[in-house]
């Protein structure tokens, strides 16, 4: 916070001395502050406006200048203080654009932050109009307001969303998570997929994000080739959950690309045909699989698994099976990789922050809706983004092993 000098203090105490019973109502709505805020506000608008000139007011030097002042025009700007009536200057050429309040500019005081802010928590419209008029002591902003704040940034999302994107990734996870909308009037539900990459300095990057009422092999082959459009050649490894169509997609758009199925999924697949009785015992067996030394000894501790539970629990042993290929990748890699990519947890830690904020929406008006939040929330988790994932500098150097002039270094 900036300190007041000495003269500026004595100047203070000189206004209040002065202002006698009127310093009573400084803060109240309307009050000397307010007036404060005005005048303060339209000195500098004529000071922005001089600086475009080139000269003062009622200065001679402004004769046959080419441009000159040209009155005033007022406009209400919202606050966090409620409404305020500002005059604003003109020159007669109509060039001068102000900074401080700028053209068409309806609000101040960081209202708009503190909206995006409130909307990216999940807040409704009628939530986030509670919410000012709670902080800001009544103060009334219309649901037209708040919905032109937050479709602001649609613009931004748009950008974001067709953004550059580096040459390689080393790693990249793909996950979803579900939301409701209306449409028709009725109630649907919808996948809103996520893509999010490890780039060569090992910081996430969050790739982009899709909205869709079916999976399938043709969505997701669109989904890669725009990636691929912003820039994205090389993947080594792509952690999924499973997702329909999404390994063979893989493979047509990216064929050096190796699919790693996430493990701690299928084992979750697996728990939940088991007693609770049994859990303890058949974790343990199947953690002997996925920690094996190599593809050859989890075979053998899967065929060790099925021997001992198949006939209790017929439909384990099977899904792994069926998924195996895509499930033993890992095993090529060094422990320090292993950590990284046999679970799709980076991204799912992610997901759950985005969970809490569509949680309390119910069912969202639009796809556009479902954007800004998301958008919105998206931007608040990567602020925390400020370090590689554990272990990345010993797990670059094995994909420069593994990879060769594949890894940008």
């Amino acid at each position: 916070m900036t300190k007041l000098t000495d003269r500026q203090k004595a100047l203070l105490d000189e206004f209040f001395e002065e202002s006698g019973d009127d310093t009573k109502t400084l803060l109240d709505k309307g009050g000397l502050m307010d007036g404060m805020r005005k005048y303060l506000i339209e000195a500098v608008l004529e000071g922005e406006l001089t600086d475009h000139l080139g000269y003062k007011a009622h200065d001679p030097a402004g004769n046959n200048s080419g441009n000159s002042r040209n009155g005033r025009g007022s406009k209400t700007v919202q606050g966090k203080n409620g409404p305020l009536r500002v005059d604003v200057p003109r020159d007669r050429n109509g060039s001068f654009e102000p900074k401080v309040i700028r053209k068409r500019q309806r609000r101040i005081d960081r209202l708009d932050d503190t909206i995006l802010a409130l909307y990216a928590r999940g807040n409704s419209t009628r939530e986030i109009a509670a919410e000012l008029r709670e902080i800001y002591d009544g103060v009334e902003v219309s649901a037209s307001l708040i919905s032109e704040v937050t479709d602001s940034v649609m613009e931004k999302s748009k950008e974001w969303q067709s953004r550059p994107l580096d040459r390689v990734y080393p790693i990249i996870y793909f996950d979803c998570l579900r939301v409701k909308t209306r449409e028709d009037g009725s109630v649907r539900n919808k996948a809103v997929y996520l893509a999010l990459g490890i780039n060569m300095a090992g910081e996430k990057d969050l790739l982009g994000l899709w909205i869709s009422d079916n999976e399938g092999a043709a969505f997701w082959t669109g989904v890669l080739s725009e990636l691929k459009s912003r820039g994205v050649e090389d993947c080594f490894v792509a952690c999924v959950d499973g997702l329909t169509g999404f390994p063979e997609a893989i493979e047509s758009v990216f064929p050096a690309t190796r699919v790693q199925l996430c493990i701690v999924h299928q084992v979750r697949n697996s728990m939940k045909y088991v007693s609770w009785k049994d859990r303890k015992a058949v974790a343990a067996d199947l953690r002997a699989i996925y920690t094996a030394p190599s593809a050859e000894a989890a075979g053998d501790a899967l065929e060790r698994f099925g021997e001992k539970w198949d006939r209790k629990y017929p439909a384990i042993t099977p899904g792994w099976k069926r998924n195996w290929e895509r499930l033993i990748p890992f095993f090529d890699y060094s422990p320090d990789i292993r950590r990284v990519i046999y679970t799709t947890n980076v991204i799912e830690s992610m997901n759950y922050s985005m969970r809490r904020v569509v949680k309390g929406r119910g069912a969202f008006p639009n796809d556009d809706a479902v954007r800004k939040v998301l958008y919105l929330a998206l931007q608040n988790a990567s602020k925390k983004w400020t370090r590689p994932i554990h272990n990345w500098k010993s797990a670059l150097n094995q994909f420069i092993i593994l990879y060769g002039d594949r890894v940008e270094v």
